[in-house]
């Protein structure tokens, strides 16, 4: 997707904030003229509460939720010819001039996804948004082995190309989770930028957020959005990105178009690593879920680290660990009886001396296929500038 000359609307999605939306609408319209109230099925605003703003306000007939909101507001940017929308909540929480900020950023980067950061160092903050906060962020990273420092955020900027191109579901809070997870792993480039919060006494302080409902939703769909990140099937890419994947039949291709998608020698060769240590533990049926939770955190090739952990199929690599498991409990002896009776009757015991010989056998190879593997990408490297000069 391209964007060029942005054209932004402030959404703010309201619902039962008749206090604060006023004041947020004003201290908007002062800083950008294209600014949107989508009143979700509010009880505490009549009629004529937005009069004297001289605001477009759409109204829900219900309270369908702020993911409704802020797609209601979507269609609304683009009908009006908008290339971006920031949403900003209309409690106050977040402080209007900021939008400067993503205003800046819209125009260096438009098809990047924004997220504020919200300056969490206050002792005013309450516990519950710091540890909401910090468990979203931790299952962002799980599901697209990428990070920011505040996934619950609802200041943001969005390019309407995201929402034209991705299948969303979600209606409720859950819908910012779900677009930003689905927006990483469509190849959008997700940035935080630093803002300000405000968080009013308990007594006076206003949310909808229901713990229970809204709780129960969240962990459904970060369920499911894991689940879907452990298959190693690509995703739908919506931006320039071109798939590729790692064949062991044919390695050395299959490393050129990683280098070839500006995939450093360095991350070959550690994800790599990675997928020959874990590959040689004895994980029976859970190599390629624990291959991908790894390598998912940590930020490394999925498609590389499985790939590797192939060649640590049996019988080879589980058999030299049997046998160094062997030898380190049985007096400096080898297994040379291969039967039902070793095999069968004493699975069990082979388990654990696998166990056992991984702990030394999977160092070994990950740091030897690490040093392959970083020499032959390196070489790659090398000989594919000289051909191209």
């Amino acid at each position: 997707m391209t964007v060029t000359q942005p054209k932004i609307l402030i959404a703010i999605p309201v619902y039962n904030h008749g206090k604060t939306v006023l004041d947020v609408v004003e201290r908007c319209k002062k800083i950008h003229k294209n600014v949107l109230v989508i009143d979700d099925g509010s009880t505490d605003l009549k009629e004529n509460h937005f009069k004297d703003a001289d605001i477009k306000v759409i109204r829900h007939d219900g309270n369908y939720g702020k993911g409704a909101a802020i797609m209601t507001a979507a269609r609304q940017a683009a009908r009006q010819g908008m290339t971006h929308i920031v949403t900003i909540d209309a409690d106050l929480q977040h402080k209007p001039e900021d939008f400067i900020l993503f205003k800046e950023a819209i125009h260096t980067a438009p098809e990047t996804l924004f997220i504020g950061k919200r300056d969490f160092s206050s002792l005013t903050i309450p516990y519950a948004s710091k540890f909401g906060r910090g468990f979203s962020n931790f299952w962002f990273r799980i599901q697209t082995g990428l990070s920011t420092k505040d996934a619950q955020s609802g200041f943001r900027a969005y390019p309407l190309f995201v929402f034209e191109n991705l299948k969303l579901s979600q209606k409720h809070y859950s819908f910012e989770i779900e677009v930003l997870v689905k927006a990483a792993w469509a190849g959008v480039t997700i940035c935080d930028i630093d803002i300000s919060v405000y968080y009013p006494p308990p007594k006076k302080r206003v949310s909808h957020f229901n713990f229970f409902l809204d709780n129960m939703r969240l962990t459904v769909l970060n369920t499911r959005l894991t689940l879907r990140s452990f298959l190693p099937i690509p995703h739908k890419k919506i931006t320039k990105k071109s798939p590729y994947k790692f064949s062991i039949f044919n390695p050395l291709k299959s490393i050129r178009l990683f280098l070839a998608h500006d995939v450093s020698a360095f991350h070959i060769a550690l994800s790599g690593s990675v997928g020959i240590f874990l590959g040689t533990l004895p994980l029976i049926a859970l190599h390629t879920l624990v291959i991908l939770f790894i390598t998912g955190f940590f930020k490394l090739n999925k498609l590389v680290a499985i790939g590797t952990s192939q060649f640590c199929m049996p019988p080879i690599v589980p058999a030299l660990c049997i046998e160094t498991g062997y030898f380190l409990t049985h007096n400096n002896t080898f297994l040379t009886d291969i039967s039902f009776e070793t095999i069968g009757n004493q699975g069990l015991q082979r388990v654990f001396e696998w166990f056992l010989g991984a702990l030394i056998i999977a160092p070994v190879l990950s740091f030897l296929s690490f040093i392959i593997l970083y020499l032959i990408a390196t070489a790659l490297l090398i000989l594919s500038k000289d051909n191209a000069q």
